[in-house]
Formats: C-alpha cells, structure tokens, sequence
C-alpha cells in the first residue's frame, strides 16, 4: 500500500475514533448533573476529605489518545486483536474493544487478511495508574453489589451505567469472595495462579470515578475455600483428628487467629487500596458459626491458654430446627453470609435493647483470649494500615448482631461495641428473610418495615458515641418472601433513613437489580420534591466534582 494511501487512512480513522471516544471519554452528562443535589460537609471527625458537591458539567479531558496501525497475519480475527491490545488500551473488555475496531475501521465482520492493516483506537501512552478519591465517613452512599466475573464483563458495564443513570453513585465489587477467588492480578505466596476477572483494577476505578461513582472493594477476609484447600495448615483444625476442621463436612474456613492468614488479607486490601479503590469492606471476618463448634480449635487457644468452647446450645448441626433453617435452596438469590443457624432457637430466649455482655470473671480468675478478641485485635491492625491511605474502611456484620446475644458473640466473635471502634463502617446485612422465628413473627420476610426498623434501633444504641456510621445492606432478592416488589425496596430504604442510616447497598447474589432500577427514579422523584433538610429517602451525595477531575487527569 502506498504511503499516502496509508496516511489518507489514518487520518479517517482518527476521525472515526474521536467521534467514538467521545462518548466513552471521561465525562459528566448532563443528566448525571441533573441528578446531583448539594450535600453536607465533612464530618470533623472524619479524615481529610474534600467537601461533597454537586456533579460539575464540564468535560474532564478531551479524548485524544492515539490510535496505532496494525498489520494482521494469516488467520487471525478482530477479537484475537482485541485481546493481545487490550491491556494497552482505555478499554475495559476484550468485546468493547472489538466493537471500537470494527467501528474506527468501518468493518462488519471479524475476519482479516493477512497483511491488512487496521487501527488500534484508545492506546494509552502509558499504564493508568488511579487515585482513590477520599469523603467524608458520612458520604452518602447508594450502591449496588457486583461479583468479579460480573463487574469485569459487558453486562457488568451496562448495570453500572445503567445504576449510576437511574440515581445510583457507588458500586461494591468483589475482590475476594468467599470460596477465596481473588478477582485481579495479584501476586502473594499463599495465593499462586488464579483466574482473573477484572483485569487492571486501577483502570475498573477510572471507570467508575469517570462515571462520578464511588468504588468500593469487597474482599471476604476468614472465609476462603481456596487458602484452605491449598495450605491446610492454615486452616482451622480439628481437635479429634488433628486435620483441618470441616464445617459441616466443608473444608472453608481459615484460621482467624492465624497470623498468616491475617496478614495476607491486610495484604490485599492495602494492593487494592494503592489501585485507586476509595473504600474497603471486609466480609467474613468473623469465625465459623456452624458445625461442631467443641472439635475446632485455634491458634490462639494455643498462644493464649485454651478459651472454653461455646455452649452446647449454640450452632451446631444437632438441632433439626437449626438444619432446617439454614438451608438455602437458591444460592443465586440467598444473601452473602448472612445467616446464623442459631437464630431460630436463640430467638426463643428473652432479648433487650441493651447489649449482653459475656458472664464476668471472678478476681481470682486470668481472662482467657475470646475470638472475640481476635477479631477486634486483627481490626485494630488492618485499620492502622489502611487508614493513611485515604481510603474508608467498612465492616459486614451479621443483622442478627444487634442484639448481642452470648451464644451469637461466643461463636462469631462480632462484638459490635469494639468493632465500631476500628473502622469508619458498619454495614449490618439486615435482610428481613433472615431474622428466622424472631420476635413471633412467622414469615420475617415479609415484614421489612418492623425488622428494618428494630434492627437499626439496636444497633444505633449498641454504637452510641462511637462516631461509626451505620449504612445498612438491604434485601434485593424475592428469598422467603411473597411481597417483594418495588414498595418492599422503598420500604428498606426509608425505614432505614429514618432510624438513622446514612446510605444503602442492596445485594443480590445474581446481579440482578430490576427493582431497584425502577424504584430509584421514583425514590429520587420524591426526595426532590420532599423537604431538604429530612428526605424521606436519599439527600443525594454526589462525589467531589473537583476530586474527580484531578483524579482523571492524574490517571490520564
């Protein structure tokens, strides 16, 4: 091909291309704006942030990335392109990029001939590297949750576009889920090779900060089927058989009083705290609360002196009530890890409001260690190593925590008073379906209001004074009830505001958010037109316009 032919090309094919990376460029639409009320201040106790504001209109940064000319070898196609450039470029999937192919070069199909040249659009002059962008504790958040497959696919793409149009302005993503899969590149010892999803974080957090949106990364921390398959030696282990212990036949759970295992996790969340993430929120960090509770031991019983093991009537796997409960018949719609087996026979005891602490110790007795302990210990120490960052830090309690009964805090090791000490969070999962047998209502799946409402009294008073905000996980998912419909999303999210919550994140397990996509426009509908200074749903956070522009322009 001659030269100038090759020029005429490129030079078409840059026109092409800034027509498309307009539209996928950095940017604030105009109807995000229209969505964007004016928020509070920081909060004085919070860390340096910059104040909340409303969505700016200005375009952040023309996009003018440069484009490189490629010439195709026999046999290969735009999709096989696509995935030998894409980690070179602004795009985030290997399909978006194939798509900005066929486009910029004006083809329809995938197939090339050998010595074609096509253009490559949106190559990046180097690696991004993202900022996290830091607000106030009490930032008003309205997130929905994504699994690592999900948020690193095209459907992923589309609900978060989608999500951030209808009212939303943060996303939970999964970094580590609970069967221990690590969703992006990252090299640790114990971790090995491992399927990745999204496959440059810092470019998934520009996305989202281009989209205005707050990004939070969830890593379920104790609960990790593939470090205890891969070391059993980190494992909890079993004082019969001196093996790994199996939950109820499941080989799950590592040891949370395991130093290694502990700083593994401290590990990731700092790797995902340098990549641009503005918050981390830990699951699972807890103990195990099912199976033969007396056969597993620890290694702090060993460091410590060995704590009494809790009580035979706590979560085992002898109670027929408890089995019966704690089955779970569609894991695409069931909750995170939100289910105490207890519950059901637990809920028979007496209840307060008041938290019930664990019998006291005679003065002549030295305290042995609780996992109670440990988890606030290991909280103590992530919270020191992230907070410099500027990122916030978010817990995932069980809902069925607010009433601190002895049997739940003997097996978990959630004591909400001191875990509220050493994070800036607290998200209990306050699904009505899980509150099993509880306060003699028979189906708590449909009677979101009461069980909304009572959970988040408990625990405002059980946190009084502590400065934590509490931002509940609501149900968004039909499991264990009849009623589920675009009122029961309203009902969560207005019960919740009113007893003191500051934000939301609904959950569900497939993804799967066609209620909340309608009930937001209405939510939003009703806030504008309701009083300023108490909505009745969301005041409307949005992140720091001037934040989100200097962290793009860094990135870029």
């Amino acid at each position: 091909m001659r030269r100038s032919s090759v020029l005429i090309i490129a030079a078409v094919s840059c026109i092409l291309f800034a027509a498309a990376a307009i539209r996928l460029s950095p940017r604030f639409s105009s109807a995000e704006a229209a969505q964007a009320q004016t928020a509070q201040a920081a909060s004085t106790s919070a860390p340096p942030a910059a104040k909340v504001t409303p969505v700016s209109t200005t375009t952040t940064k023309p996009a003018t990335l440069p484009t490189e000319l490629y010439t195709a070898h026999r046999g290969e196609s735009i999709p096989a392109i696509a995935r030998q450039y894409l980690s070179k470029t602004i795009y985030l999937t290997r399909s978006e990029l194939a798509d900005a192919i066929r486009s910029t070069n004006n083809k329809s199909g995938n197939i090339l001939k050998a010595g074609e040249q096509i253009t490559i659009p949106g190559i990046l002059p180097a690696p991004i590297v993202e900022h996290t962008i830091p607000v106030a504790k009490d930032f008003e958040v309205r997130a929905v949750y994504l699994t690592g497959m999900m948020a690193g696919s095209d459907h992923g793409l589309r609900i978060i576009r989608h999500w951030r149009e209808v009212g939303g302005n943060a996303i939970v993503f999964d970094i580590k889920d609970s069967d221990g899969t690590v969703a992006i590149p990252f090299e640790h010892p114990l971790l090995g090779k491992h399927p990745v999803y999204i496959h440059d974080l810092p470019k998934f957090v520009h996305f989202l900060h281009s989209e205005n949106m707050h990004a939070i990364a969830r890593l379920a921390i104790f609960r990790d089927q593939r470090l205890v398959t891969e070391h059993p030696e980190l494992a909890v282990q079993s004082r019969r058989t001196g093996q790994a212990w199996r939950e109820n036949g499941k080989l799950v759970w590592t040891d949370p009083s395991n130093p290694k295992v502990q700083d593994y996790n401290i590990a990731l969340a700092k790797f995902v705290a340098q990549s641009g993430a503005d918050e981390i929120q830990v699951d699972y960090v807890r103990f195990p609360a099912e199976g033969d509770q007396k056969d597993a031991t620890f290694a702090f019983q060993k460091d410590h002196g060995a704590a009494s093991a809790p009580s035979a009537d706590a979560a085992t796997n002898s109670d027929p009530a408890v089995s019966k409960t704690n089955v779970i018949p569609n894991a695409a719609t069931a909750p995170h890890s939100d289910v105490i087996p207890n519950a059901a026979t637990a809920a028979r005891r007496t209840v307060r409001h008041s938290a019930q602490p664990l019998p006291a110790k005679g003065p002549s007795q030295t305290p042995a260690m609780q996992r109670s302990d440990v988890i606030t210990a290991f909280l103590k120490k992530a919270y020191a190593e992230l907070h410099p960052t500027g990122v916030l830090f978010s817990l995932d309690v069980f809902g069925v925590m607010a009433w601190q009964r002895p049997v739940d805090l003997s097996h978990t090791g959630q004591d909400i008073v001191n875990m509220a000490k050493y994070c800036d969070v607290l998200s209990p999962m306050i699904y009505p379906s899980h509150f099993f047998g509880m306060d003699n209502i028979p189906h708590p799946g449909d009677a979101p209001e009461h069980f909304i409402s009572e959970s988040m009294d408990r625990f405002e008073l059980i946190t009084k004074g502590s400065g934590v905000v509490i931002r509940p996980w609501l149900q968004a998912f039909h499991w264990r009830t009849k009623t589920y419909s675009l009122e029961y999303i309203k009902i969560q999210v207005a019960t919740a505001r009113e007893k003191g919550g500051i934000g939301f994140l609904f959950w569900n397990a497939a993804n799967d958010y066609s209620k909340p996509f309608v009930a937001m426009p209405e939510m939003r509908e009703a806030a504008a037109k309701g009083a300023k200074d108490n909505p009745k749903y969301f005041r409307g956070d949005e992140l720091p316009a001037s934040a989100v522009r200097a962290s793009l322009e860094q990135a870029n």
